[in-house]
């Protein structure tokens, strides 16, 4: 057997059985008896339907990862790369161009085997458990708006690789590493006011105690920001969140409006606070920075396997090339793709204590971050108890309870 083929199938094959091994762990964990941080938060009836729902979207994972895989495993073995690459040739463009016609059809047909599973996830699983506020016209909407990004953003961007590597010789991942990295920090300031707007509307807050006591808190920080929003986060789920975005005096608070509906005054400004303990920790800029030095590894290592005749053989391709270069590579990074994510979370969650503890001293209210984050996990339906393997894994943030009890100690 090839030996590119064999170690696909075994990291596709390994990713499916850990993903199976981590998430019954993880629903095998659940403590049925309430931690006594939620006494007066949590019912019981309540607690037992945020166990319900894990089960049920572990459950739905599970399922859609059995179907997927074998998908994916059934399109390597019988050549379906291949009969892409010969259709995107056959129009007898140049490479750029083929290039594009065989990424195109690739992500469309990846967005059109998920879309069954992202149609029964939003209008079943999360309706059932009062999370959906997505209306048919709003989700055909953003499916129509992302893929108008794709085309015209990641058409750019895609197109530019292909061209570093065709033209700039051996230092052409490097070029592509600076070019990513300046398209990335182009994105990131132009987000706020031209991508994100596509999909929400962002209201600046009202007058009242809330936007007195934001300015007064950020005031007091010396946080440039350019304003505070309200975010209509209830177009799509009931779910809260917090964020802000931008660079510099454009920064934007961002409120999602079901998150203002269900906390008091104090408890947004310690929400605030976190995020702006992220700021002045440097974890951003910390994570950009992590961020933009895996970007260079992942390029360099790319850059070994372009045209790799091997490498083809394995997805039984009649012809080598860059674009598809970039789509096989991806299966043989996700390993050191997982390493980096874990190393990743780990910091992440260690920046999450720094952010609290920032945000208790400023605001001098342990009580309020603490009853903000005890609202957040029972309206959003949170696993309390994740096991530790799950947290090792995919957790960003420490789960809520060791959240609530280092508050509580500090």
């Amino acid at each position: 057997m090839n030996i590119f083929l064999f170690v696909i199938l075994a990291i596709l094959i390994v990713n499916y059985l850990l993903n199976i091994v981590v998430e019954t762990l993880n629903v095998r964990h659940l403590k049925t008896g309430l931690p006594k941080e939620f006494a007066g938060y949590y019912d019981g009836e309540k607690y037992r339907k945020s166990q319900e729902y894990l089960k049920e979207d572990t459950r739905f994972g599970i399922i859609t990862d059995s179907i997927t895989t074998p998908v994916i495993i059934g399109f390597i073995l019988l050549g379906g790369f291949n009969y892409v690459d010969q259709f995107a040739r056959s129009f007898g463009f140049g490479s750029i161009l083929t290039g594009l016609i065989f990424a195109g059809i690739l992500l469309f047909a990846s967005q059109t085997l998920g879309l069954p599973f992202s149609i029964y996830q939003t209008f079943h699983l999360e309706e059932k458990f009062g999370f959906n506020k997505t209306t048919p016209k709003t989700f055909i909407l953003d499916i129509l708006k992302g893929w108008a990004l794709v085309i015209v953003l990641g058409s750019i961007l895609f197109s530019g690789i292909l061209w570093f590597f065709e033209n700039a010789g051996q230092h052409a991942w490097l070029y592509c590493w600076i070019a990513l990295t300046l398209f990335q920090m182009f994105i990131l300031f132009i987000a706020p006011v031209v991508i994100m707007p596509i999909f929400n509307k962002f209201i600046p807050l009202e007058d009242g105690d809330l936007k007195t006591a934001i300015r007064a808190y950020a005031q007091e920080q010396g946080f440039k920001m350019k304003g505070i929003f309200s975010m209509d986060g209830s177009k799509r789920s009931t779910k809260s969140n917090a964020f802000f975005t931008g660079f510099g005096k454009f920064r934007r608070i961002v409120l999602f409006d079901t998150l203002i509906e269900k906390h008091t005054v104090d408890e947004l400004v310690s929400i605030l606070a976190h995020e702006v303990g992220h700021y002045r920790k440097k974890h951003i800029f910390k994570s950009i920075l992590i961020s933009i030095l895996t970007t260079g590894l992942m390029f360099f290592v790319l850059s070994l396997f372009i045209n790799n005749k091997d490498l083809f053989a394995a997805f039984q391709m009649q012809e080598t090339s860059i674009y598809a270069s970039l789509f096989f590579f991806g299966f043989l990074y996700s390993p050191i793709e997982m390493i980096v994510g874990i190393s990743g979370n780990i910091l992440s969650r260690k920046h999450e204590y720094e952010a609290d503890a920032y945000a208790i001293k400023t605001t001098r209210n342990t009580r309020a971050m603490s009853t903000a984050l005890k609202k957040l996990s029972v309206d959003n339906l949170s696993n309390l108890t994740p096991h530790p393997l799950k947290v090792f894994l995919s957790y960003s943030h420490p789960p809520v309870l060791e959240r609530i009890r280092a508050i509580d100690h500090s």
